[in-house]
């Protein structure tokens, strides 16, 4: 079991540091909270596993060093640097350090010169006045829209230190299961890589030999050998302009994915594929009824609470919808029956769900609930679609490794009847 490094802020102000073991990131987090702690940084050691030990100061530090390491080149911030400065910023403002100097010290501890860039920039652009949220506005390469968007609903709401600490839970498990399916997925592409160099090795060196001696014969090859040899011909003779016009198209492609036409029909496209969409599609529904029901529960009025919640939605299609419903609202309309065109996001059941709390009154707890309810759902079905994903990548490199072994062993045979 992983062991993990950690400092976190005790409730009396002090700053705990220490080791535990937790089978990931997440749980390791979840074991600090249970401690009463707010994390500020957690990094797993490459060592054995010890046992905990934890030590605590007497004076409350503004903070540890940010952990944080560029995947890119220097001049990026790296989303490991932005989770742990959002979780940072989270327990400064919950132990009532003021925003521009939590931002002052998150800019002196920054790890990396790209951080502590955007984070001065940052400070530098609440200190003339502006919000969080558009300070980060910003740098939309470094802020999403949907991170931005949440900030903006907590600082509405006056919780931006419990809206941070979500944001860095999301970024916590987004990174979470993208290990799990690299991890997944990397036995398979070495096995991939291995198996493509030693084809290409034989479609480019032997098997176009199997020519030669059939045309001695006065025979042919069989008609698979002939589909993978033509194969290796075109990538011989053709290889380097097509590996020139991938590129060229894939830039072109980025740009146009870029502009709002092409994001739009990219998003549709997510939407309408049979296994991607529906997950796509229920992850933004809890996204979208956790963070209107922390809006309602802090007293925001419904219809500012859905202006800022349905840009937590991300995909742009869907934003129009749940639009849609906002201006039914406004006409007075309840939210529940308001919801019912946008059928993509929001099932009868749930619809229903909605309609009664809002008729009770409890409506900012019902939908906290189904957002928990729905991401426990989404997270068992990613477990199981990652566990699959391993076998499945075997098993199409088998067929296509299989294939090739056919083409490659079937003039063999063939060869002894012209011999004869």
């Amino acid at each position: 079991m992983p062991t993990f490094e950690f400092k976190a802020l005790q409730s009396d102000g002090a700053i705990a540091q220490g080791q535990l073991e937790a089978g990931g990131r997440q749980e390791a987090f979840r074991q600090l909270e249970g401690r009463g702690w707010r994390p500020i940084a957690l990094n797993e050691k490459s060592s054995q596993p010890g046992r905990t030990t934890t030590s605590t100061t007497d004076t409350p530090a503004p903070g540890p060093t940010l952990a944080g390491w560029s995947l890119g080149t220097a001049q990026r911030v790296s989303a490991r640097a932005l989770e742990t400065f959002t979780r940072l910023l989270s327990s400064l403002l919950t132990a009532g350090v003021p925003l521009s100097r939590a931002l002052v010290i998150l800019h002196k501890e920054a790890s990396s010169p790209a951080a502590q860039r955007k984070w001065k920039e940052i400070h530098d652009g609440v200190v003339d006045g502006a919000s969080l949220a558009d300070a980060m506005a910003r740098s939309p390469d470094v802020f999403p829209r949907v991170y931005v968007a949440m900030v903006e609903a907590g600082e509405a709401g006056g919780f931006l230190d419990v809206v941070l600490s979500q944001i860095a839970d999301f970024q916590a498990r987004e990174k979470e299961m993208r290990a799990k399916v690299l991890t997944a997925l990397l036995y398979p592409a070495i096995l991939l890589v291995l198996a493509l160099s030693v084809l290409t090795f034989l479609l480019v060196f032997f098997i176009p030999r199997f020519q030669g001696i059939f045309a001695g014969f006065g025979g042919q090859l069989p008609l698979l050998t002939q589909a993978i040899v033509s194969i290796s011909d075109l990538l011989r003779h053709y290889g380097l302009f097509a590996a020139v016009a991938l590129v060229v198209a894939g830039f072109l492609v980025r740009n146009w994915l870029a502009s709002p036409t092409g994001r739009r029909a990219w998003e549709g496209l997510i939407l309408r594929l049979p296994l991607i969409g529906p997950l796509v599609a229920q992850y933004a529904m809890a996204r979208f009824c956790r963070m209107l029901g922390t809006l309602l529960a802090a007293d925001v009025p419904l219809i500012n609470g859905l202006n800022v919640a349905r840009r937590s939605v991300g995909n742009q299609i869907l934003v129009d919808a749940v639009s849609n419903s906002i201006d039914c609202v406004k006409e007075g309309k309840a939210l529940g029956p308001s919801l019912a065109d946008c059928r993509t996001l929001f099932s009868g059941s749930v619809l229903e769900m909605i309609s009664v709390a809002e008729e009770s009154g409890r409506l900012d707890e019902e939908l906290v609930r189904i957002a928990n309810q729905t991401e426990g759902d989404l997270d068992r079905r990613l477990k199981t679609a990652v566990a699959l994903a391993e076998p499945l990548m075997l098993f199409f490199i088998a067929g296509f490794i299989g294939t090739i072994f056919i083409g490659m062993v079937i003039p063999i045979f063939t060869i002894q009847d012209y011999i004869k």
